[in-house]
């Protein structure tokens, strides 16, 4: 890697809800006190620390009536950084959307995990926040035209990898 471009560069990587784990299992995500995002709520609520899983709203226009989100699996979100640093495309200031470029419903990413853990995900619907869109997704295609990335990971290895570093720490990384 040329040192001296990361000096000269600076890029913006705009993520879209990163979730997952590494493969292994040894890497993942340890909130302290009630988590804030999506999939550690999950997991929470899959051994028992939570009784459900709250949703901000159940009536959007969906198929499905909640929420749809781009969801981006950490290691491909890694590898966009990766890339970023060792190529010469890239302007100065350049912002690059990475996501995986489509939207899935929470109640669609609960399935995929539900599928994937052998555990029911006991829900909680609440009303919507203001604000919130209905869905929303990111537009990835500048990322693959100027550093040739794209995600590999799809949801269902999101929630395979998830799941498999939960179960091999369920206290974290408390020993």
């Amino acid at each position: 890697m040329d040192k001296s471009r990361l000096k000269k560069t600076k890029n913006i990587l705009e993520y879209f809800n990163p979730v997952g784990a590494h493969e292994t299992g040894q890497i993942g995500e340890n909130p302290i006190g009630i988590p804030n995002n999506l999939m550690p709520s999950i997991t929470q609520v899959a051994d028992g620390r939570r009784e459900h899983l709250s949703i901000l709203g159940n009536d959007y226009e969906t198929a499905d009536g909640t929420g749809a989100r781009d969801y981006i699996h950490v290691v491909d979100l890694v590898l966009a950084h990766t890339r970023a640093l060792n190529q010469n495309k890239l302007d100065k200031f350049e912002v690059l959307n990475i996501g995986g470029g489509k939207s899935i419903t929470i109640l669609e990413l609960i399935n995929f995990f539900e599928y994937v853990s052998g555990v029911e995900i006991k829900l909680k619907y609440l009303p919507w926040r203001n604000g919130d869109l209905a869905v929303f997704w990111a537009n990835s295609l500048k990322a693959f035209e100027k550093m040739s990335w794209e995600p590999k990971r799809d949801i269902k290895q999101v929630c395979e990898d998830t799941w498999r570093w939960h179960k091999n720490n369920t206290k974290g990384y408390e020993p």
